[in-house]
């Protein structure tokens, strides 16, 4: 799966998104460095993600009009 990593300038230091999943954020000193601590911040997330499945008592597809 390929993903796209958006840097942006910020006050003090470059910050890191994923334009696919923008609850996964980070930041470094360079572009290096945000690409490594990306791949840190998406495995936390995802590993948020499944212990938050444990959770789910029900999963159903809805249709909104």
């Amino acid at each position: 799966m390929k993903l796209t990593l958006l840097i942006r300038q910020g006050k003090t230091q470059l910050i890191g998104q994923l334009k696919e999943i923008p609850g996964v954020l980070t930041q470094g000193k360079t572009v290096e460095e945000v690409k490594e601590n990306i791949q840190d911040a998406l495995a936390l997330y995802l590993e948020d993600m499944r212990e938050d499945d444990d959770a789910i008592i029900a999963r159903e597809e809805v249709e909104f009009a």
